[in-house]
This record gives structure tokens, C-alpha cells and sequence, in this order.
């Protein structure tokens, strides 16, 4: 599945987005800013986010490497008002090194590696 339609609206528009992985203790989650997925580019099938800490996200990965990201804009028109949301499922890594990772540092310095999540589904909210 890709990344298209309304939810690539809500993506170019969300102000912040949500990390879920899994681990041994449970859910887990932590954020990043829309600007960071949208400064690296998002293709159809791949989103690569700056990872600063998410030292807990990179361990759930190794165990478990689904992820799941969730981002919305009240900018985006939703179903019964202004708001929409979407949930990105995939599986994902932190790589530090390679062209994603690279393309991370060059614009984060501040970055110790990339998380790059490949897109399986994708689905509105709201």
C-alpha cells in the first residue's frame, strides 16, 4: 500500500507524529515533528525520520520490526468537520549508515542514525 490521496494531505500537513512500537513491557511511543518526515522526502511506500534518542524504539525493532505512526491536521477537511488523521502501518529499521541515513545527517547534524519505515498500509481517521 502507499502513501496517497487524502492522507498524503494530512502527512504535508500534520504539525507532529507518533511512534508506536512493542516491546517486552508493552506499547510503547514517542514523537517526532512533521517537519523532520517532510524534510527528508516521503515516497509512496517509505517514510525516514531523524532519530535523535529512541534508544527504547530501536530495541523494540530489533525484537518486533512492525511499526505504527499516527499523524493528523485539523487543516485537512475530515468526514464531519475540519480534521483528519491517518495511520501508517509498515515494518522499519535504524540505520546508521547508507543513502537514507546519510540523507538524514546532512540535514540533521544532531542525528545518530535513520529510522526508515517501509509503508504497508495506510488508513484515514476522523
Amino acid at each position: 500500500m502507499n502513501i496517497e490521496g487524502i492522507a498524503t494531505e494530512v502527512v504535508e500537513k500534520t504539525e507532529w507524529v507518533a511512534i508506536a512500537t512493542s516491546g517486552p513491557e508493552g506499547p510503547h511511543v514517542v514523537g517526532t515533528w512533521g517537519d523532520y518526515i517532510r524534510a527528508i522526502g516521503i515516497s509512496a511506500d517509505r517514510v525516514v525520520i531523524p532519530v535523535g534518542h529512541m534508544h527504547k524504539t530501536e530495541a523494540n525493532l530489533k525484537r518486533d520490526n512492525r511499526v505504527e505512526l499516527l499523524c493528523g491536521s485539523r487543516l485537512v477537511q475530515g468526514t464531519h468537520g475540519p480534521g483528519k488523521g491517518c495511520s501508517i502501518t509498515g515494518t522499519a529499521q535504524v540505520l546508521t549508515e547508507g543513502e537514507e541515513y546519510e540523507a538524514v545527517r546532512s540535514r540533521f547534524p544532531w542525528a545518530r542514525a535513520a529510522l526508515v519505515v517501509r509503508v504497508d498500509k495506510v488508513e484515514t481517521q476522523l
